[in-house]
């Protein structure tokens, strides 16, 4: 009894019937709690009305035994639908005790919780906004609910709470945007489509601007998008497609810097599907907002690099990712080299700006990266940030060297991605040449590494990056010359050039100082020749393979006379003799059969200027290591009286096989077009007597071959061969023919020739005897 006294103003026989395990008897005295507060309404007894509102609350609804808890729900939604529009006053008390219940263990009970809600809300309307985080989170749980009735249930709660918000300009979006940055993180596969489906709803009323919020579940949203059901993935697909088009028409309210990491990182993701969208978001963000994305730069070529090299499986992701490429790389302006002057007079040039940690590889290829860069660029975004704040736009060029450096060094990266790196380099190079010469040391190996490259493609780019090295004026060392510039980090590759002889400051030579330093080279074209030449000493089958056509390629892209004199300066100090011997052959053959070196040939071939007459000594001195070079060198000169001595000098040199294989090679040239003028000279016998003596010399040196036959054929077909006895007598004319070259020592040539012929002697008699000292020891 005194239970019920206590639980007054409820008559016993209510009591009785709430407890009731029979929904109809609970149903009827929910009935009578209707009648019974529509009274204290009427008399506007606000005092009995909490009170009833407590009772239902805390002595059933919260009640242990699980009949009483349904009586509780039905009695709270009674007291409700009686309150009418007053309902509102009440709502706390009457929506708590029914969202507890939403835990309940039994599945009915959870039931009788969601129709009692919905018939509370569905009175309410409007006012249960200011309550909209508690409903939103009881109803998440309730999405994923194990029991279909359950779902069922919560699902009309659902539609009916998303018609209230649509129709209401009240909804509160800043309150509510942390429960939804929580919730969207949910693994559960309804709990997602819960959200999914009310992200649609709230993007779909004009007076709610989601849109200033994406950043604070874009992650969770492509998250989602990975979802093992093809329904979820397809309505995230829509509201993200929806946001995008909000993006697209209205850019200057979007916070693209506050998404772009976001981005990177899902750029990167397995999921196709994840990969493309953000990819494609990407896009937007590069074209839509510009320089506003140039902090994030390193980040979003660690993602996209890798989709270049794509197969036609991921064609999409990989169309999607060149345009990202392509658009981000026109974001970068001269003017970007030019905002640190002041920093940069005061810095050592090759030293990245000392406030800029350079990041760590694992952060670069993770796409976790720092924004805040090389705050030397200040500039306004193309858009206002929404807060009136402006953008501070940097351009983190050691960030983005890094990623490009690390893609370089990674073997396992396909050949676009290799291409698109050294494209970046290059015009890196073009736009900020100042800034990116601080990066060169270190560059510069892996640059000289990828020359060995199996894409003839990936080759020719990188030797475009070299040749802009070598040659822009921002490369050029003040107060150095070429000989005088060195590496400030050793350790990595040996930049260091090697002091010239004196012999080679001396006035019949200065062409080999002016060479490197003439207006088109800067002090790294030296170092890029040396280290060439390096290179292929220490990798003899780059050499073999794609050596002619790296020449061939610099001298397109560089000049030609000034690649050859300093390879030949360079070669002329080389100590392993047989790579000398080998180099020259090769240059000798590039220089006599490319197309590309058309004007160097007719150049070498009259020698009528002072520099081209440098040029020849220079490349005579080196051609040395290799005597049949040094006769073809002489023919292409038209100094055939030298051509001559040097064969006469031949019977005194050890004949090998490898020396007749390349006599027979010379002879082959000869009958080659690039010798037309020299053929032609066979019929003037009387002004050529040692062009025919020199060519009679080759035939006597080889042996009865193909190639013996063919220069015989030829000598056979010179004109009147009797007019040979007078050979002395017409010296003076052939000598006032060639009076432009009189100016060389040919006397202190040929003796320089014996001296570098009798080191290749030396050196091959030690490597005999090399040979024969390993051969006893693998006998005994």
């Amino acid at each position: 009894m005194n239970a019920e006294r206590d639980l007054a103003p409820l008559a016993p026989s209510v009591v009785r019937a709430l407890n009731d395990k029979l929904y109809e008897k609970r149903k009827v005295a929910a009935l009578e709690i209707e009648k019974l507060v529509r009274e204290f309404v009427a008399q506007n007894n606000t005092s009995q009305i909490k009170h009833v509102i407590q009772i239902l609350s805390q002595e059933f609804a919260l009640s242990q035994h699980p009949h009483s808890r349904k009586g509780g729900l039905i009695g709270l939604a009674a007291c409700s639908i009686a309150l009418g529009k007053d309902s509102g006053l009440y709502l706390k008390e009457l929506i708590e005790p029914v969202l507890t219940c939403f835990n309940d263990a039994d599945s009915r009970l959870r039931y009788y919780a969601c129709e009692a809600l919905y018939n509370i809300v569905k009175v309410a309307r409007g006012s249960v906004l200011p309550h909209f985080n508690v409903l939103f989170d009881g109803l998440s749980k309730l999405a994923a609910d194990p029991d279909p009735n359950v779902k069922s249930g919560s699902e009309l709660l659902d539609r009916l709470l998303k018609d209230i918000v649509t129709e209401s300009n009240q909804f509160d979006l800043v309150g509510f945007i942390p429960l939804l940055r929580e919730r969207i993180y949910s693994n559960n596969q309804y709990a997602r489509q819960f959200i999914i489906s009310w992200i649609l709803v709230l993007e779909s009323v004009p007076d709610i601007n989601l849109l200033d919020y994406l950043p604070e579940i874009l992650d969770g949203l492509f998250q989602i998008l990975g979802d093992n059901s093809k329904e979820i993935r397809k309505m995230c697909e829509v509201a993200l497609g929806e946001f995008l088009k909000e993006i697209k028409k209205n850019p200057p309210s979007v916070k693209f810097a506050e998404m772009a990491n976001i981005l990177v990182i899902h750029c990167q993701a397995a999921d196709d599907l994840i990969q493309l969208t953000a990819m494609c978001w990407m896009r937007e963000f590069i074209q839509l907002a510009g320089r506003v994305m140039l902090p994030y730069s390193s980040g979003i070529l660690t993602a996209v690099l890798p989709c270049l090299s794509y197969d036609d499986r991921k064609k999409n992701i990989k169309e999607v990712a060149n345009v990202c490429n392509q658009s981000l790389m026109k974001l970068v302006i001269p003017e970007d080299d030019e905002m640190d002057e002041a920093k940069q007079a005061t810095a050592p040039p090759a030293e990245p700006p000392s406030e800029e940690p350079v990041p760590e590889p694992e952060a670069a290829s993770s796409g976790s990266l720092d924004a805040s860069g090389d705050s030397s660029v200040s500039n306004t975004g193309v858009f206002p940030a929404s807060s009136s704040e402006r953008i501070q736009v940097t351009l983190n060029l050691d960030g983005i060297v890094q990623v490009l450096d690390c893609h370089l060094h990674d073997t396992s990266i396909g050949m676009m991605t290799r291409i698109a790196v050294l494209k970046w380099l290059y015009h890196l190079y073009i736009k900020t040449p100042r800034k990116m010469f601080r990066h060169t040391d270190s560059l510069f190996p892996i640059l000289l590494r990828t020359l060995s490259d199996e894409s003839d493609e990936v080759i020719l780019k990188d030797l475009e990056v070299l040749a802009e090295i070598a040659s822009s004026p921002a490369g050029q060392t003040e107060g150095h010359g070429p000989s005088e510039a060195a590496d400030p980090r050793p350790g990595q590759v040996e930049l260091h050039i090697p002091v010239r002889n004196s012999q080679l400051s001396a006035s019949g030579t200065k062409g080999l100082e002016c060479s490197p330093s003439t207006p088109t080279m800067n002090s790294y074209f030296y170092k890029f020749m040396i280290n060439l030449l390096k290179r292929f000493s220490s990798e003899r089958k780059l050499l073999e393979t794609r050596g002619a056509f790296i020449i061939r390629q610099l001298c397109l892209l560089l000049n030609a006379e000034n690649i050859f004199h300093s390879m030949a300066d360079i070669l002329l100090r080389e100590e392993d003799l047989k790579f000398a011997s080998t180099m020259v052959h090769t240059l000798n053959t590039i220089l006599l059969t490319s197309s590309e070196l058309f004007q160097l040939r007719n150049q070498l071939k009259d020698l009528r200027t002072p520099e081209s007459r440098n040029l020849f000594c220079c490349l005579y001195r080196s051609w040395c290591h290799n005597p049949v070079t040094t006769v073809s060198l002489c023919f292409l000169t038209q100094n055939y009286k030298h051509a001559y001595d040097l064969i006469q000098k031949f019977g005194d040199l050890e004949v090998t096989v490898d020396f007749l294989t390349e006599v027979d090679k010379l002879v082959q040239l000869i009958e080659c077009p690039i010798f037309t003028y020299l053929r032609l000279q066979l019929l003037d016998v009387k002004n050529n007597p040692y062009l025919i003596k020199a060519l009679y010399g080759l035939l006597m040196l080889l042996p009865q071959s193909s190639a013996f036959q063919l220069l015989s054929h030829r000598l056979q077909c010179v004109p009147n061969p009797e007019l040979m006895q007078s050979a002395d007598g017409s010296r003076a004319s052939a000598g006032s023919k060639r009076s432009a070259a009189s100016t060389i020592d040919y006397t202190e040539l040929l003796q320089h020739f014996d001296k570098v012929q009798h080191k290749h002697l030396e050196a091959r008699h030690q490597r005999a005897g090399r040979a024969e000292q390993l051969e006893r020891r693998g006998v005994l």
